[in-house]
């Protein structure tokens, strides 16, 4: 069990949480929402005692093993496999303390230690701990691979790995899915579905919370409010409250409007100065109620300018690739006004190939493409995000595309997309994840295109901008290709599903579910055939070798790039240790040190978001040299 009582936490000058009342109880699933910025990953470090309590109380049993991911991008030899056991700390202890006993030739004490490990079901340990690397999307192949050989994104599932194997009471996840394809969530759902202990859940995934949790708590204007149910369940009770509350609102409205004007008409007249006065009074103890806070801060739509053609791309028998290795071979397909399409497939499998063909980013290797005369393609990718100017504002980047809109028109245009007063001017150098993406969408809208290709344009985003991103969409009237794990998302606005397999693009007939079926039947029979010479009959071992020497040669820039920012976050990383040390000490709490205190926590908070930059981007360029290996299979 976990309680909070009476419990207030600042962060700076902003108060995160205020009076906070509430006990989460054995067993439940909850799902932690609201606003970024709102304190949720706050609430995280309080519960596992990185952050502690202005005011109040939190409690939580110390007999209780409390899991979470870390957050850290870890650079170990050691193969994935014993790194994901690590995760089992009590399963390591005996392990270690066997070894020392076998050498001891202390017979009592194995035969102690052996049941201790029978007790923890310790034997079982590598099989629980290739399960999960398996239902998170890795080979067995790649179980004995170094932690150091795989990409960021996929580091990351492993740490999420490592948390799981973990034998816990408590496990805290703050956004799993972010690095996980479609199949990966649903087999996380049915995990957590049989997890015992108490899950706490940040996402911004509506299916995935709808799937796993049983109580949401809300933070919302420094309270957190508990719902029981899933998310659609609160989202249903929340807006029967604000309805509720506006209507109280409007009617105490009318009830102070009233008095007021009888206020300023009888208070001079002596006989009904009392009443006036009674009424004033009145007005002075009664408990105001805010009006009910409705309206989502986003306001776009999908506009089109010009006439929209009935074909707009045509492929022909078309393969496409990288240098010499064929990624889509053959495939025939057509994009026509109104399709929304939604591309299905592996990690791999040529669904960005795709993307990118169409969009004239890379060139068929044979085949044909006939791209409409009259077509205006909107591309909403990764590395749009990389190629923003971060010393721009968005007003900045919003007259690359438009010299002649005014300032006040580009304000207007932006506080669409929640970017308003001082943030349209600001470089957004120090923007967020999903600031950064929200500008790229706002960019891509302004052009007004006929065709929209969208590569994952919800990852960072939190669930409000998912929603007005599905409900721009549903009324767009061009034509749309989708790669999203969104199932929200895809099922709201996709009329038709392509997959991607097998170096083919073909319709699916089917829903998401039968994608999810089929995609465990697809993997289960690959992990179960011998595909060790599948290269071979293809590729000599030294067309082999000079594949991978081109790669290789491609990825140095990219490669630069990384050790360059681990360089820079090294350098960021000894710095917060310096200002951390100080803040940890009695002295700088002494009053001749206030300015000093004041000035370490700003540079520590400027410190903490470049941080956060620049670990964004190790990510995505670790990403982008993962997708171009993983299209190379």
């Amino acid at each position: 069990m976990l309680k909070f009582t009476g419990m207030s936490l600042r962060r700076g000058k902003k108060e995160l949480f205020k009076d906070v009342n509430i006990t989460i109880n054995s067993k439940v699933k909850v799902g932690i929402t609201g606003a970024n910025g709102t304190g949720k990953t706050s609430l995280f470090k309080l519960i596992l005692g990185e952050l502690h309590s202005d005011n109040g109380d939190f409690y939580v049993s110390n007999k209780l093993i409390m899991a979470h991911v870390a957050q850290e991008i870890a650079n170990s030899q050691e193969s994935a496999i014993d790194y994901v056991i690590n995760g089992d700390a009590e399963f390591r202890q005996l392990e270690k303390a066997i070894t020392t006993a076998e050498s001891n030739n202390d017979a009592v004490k194995l035969a102690n230690l052996y049941d201790d490990m029978q007790q923890i079901d310790g034997y079982t340990a590598t099989a629980r701990a290739a399960k999960l690397l398996n239902g998170l999307g890795f080979t067995t192949e790649q179980e004995s691979n170094p932690v150091n050989s795989f990409s960021g994104g996929w580091r990351m599932r492993l740490n999420l790995a490592q948390a799981l194997m973990c034998r816990s009471d408590i496990l805290l996840l703050d956004e799993p899915t972010n690095h996980l394809d479609l199949e990966a969530i649903i087999w996380l759902e049915s995990w957590l579905k049989k997890y015992q202990g108490i899950v706490l859940l940040i996402s911004h995934d509506r299916d995935f919370l709808n799937a796993v949790c049983n109580q949401i708590i809300n933070i919302e204007h420094s309270q957190l409010t508990q719902y029981t149910g899933n998310y659609d369940s609160f989202e249903q009770i929340r807006a029967e409250k604000l309805a509720q509350q506006q209507s109280q609102f409007e009617s105490q409205q009318r009830q102070i409007s009233h008095m007021n004007k009888y206020i300023e008409r009888f208070r001079y007249q002596a006989t009904k100065a009392k009443q006036a006065q009674s009424r004033i009074k009145a007005l002075e103890r009664m408990e105001l109620i805010g009006a009910a806070q409705l309206d989502s801060p986003f306001n776009f739509n999908f506009k089109i300018e010009g006439f929209i053609p009935q074909q707009l791309v045509k492929i022909d028998k078309a393969s496409a690739g990288y240098g010499d290795v064929t990624i889509l071979d053959n495939i025939s397909t057509m994009v026509e006004k109104g399709d929304k399409i939604g591309l299905l497939g592996f990690n791999g499998a040529g669904k960005s190939t795709l993307i990118k063909l169409i969009a004239k980013e890379l060139q068929a290797q044979s085949g044909g493409i006939t791209h409409a005369k009259e077509l205006k393609i909107g591309y909403f990718a990764q590395h749009q995000i990389e190629q923003l100017h971060l010393d721009h504002s968005p007003i900045e980047h919003l007259k690359m595309l438009d010299k002649e809109i005014s300032e006040q028109q580009a304000r207007n245009y932006l506080g669409g997309f929640d970017f308003h007063n001082d943030m349209a001017k600001e470089p957004i150098i120090n923007f967020s994840g999903g600031e950064k993406a929200r500008l790229v969408l706002a960019l891509v809208v302004y052009e007004k295109p006929n065709l929209l290709l969208l590569d994952e344009p919800t990852n960072h985003l939190d669930i409000k901008m998912r929603h007005a991103i599905a409900v721009a969409l549903q009324s767009f009237e061009g034509a749309m290709i989708l790669v999203s794990h969104d199932r929200h998302l895809l099922s709201t606005v996709i009329d038709k599903l392509l997959l991607v397999a097998d170096g083919k693009v073909t319709t699916f007939e089917g829903d998401l579910t039968d994608y999810y079926h089929w995609a465990n039947e697809t993997r289960k029979n690959r992990m179960e055939s011998t595909s060790s010479s599948s290269k071979t009959a293809t590729n000599s071992k030294k067309q082999q070798r000079q594949d991978a020497a081109l790669i290789r040669q491609n990825q140095k820039p990219l490669r630069q790039k990384i050790r360059q920012l681990e360089k820079e976050m090294d350098k960021l990383e000894k710095q917060s240790l310096k200002l951390n040390t100080f803040l940890h000490s009695e002295s700088a709490y002494s009053p001749e040190n206030t300015d000093k205190l004041k000035q370490t926590t700003i540079n520590l908070s400027i410190i903490k978001k470049n941080m956060q930059q620049l670990e964004n981007e190790w990510l995505e360029l670790s990403e982008t040299i993962e997708d171009i290996n993983l299209d190379r299979c």
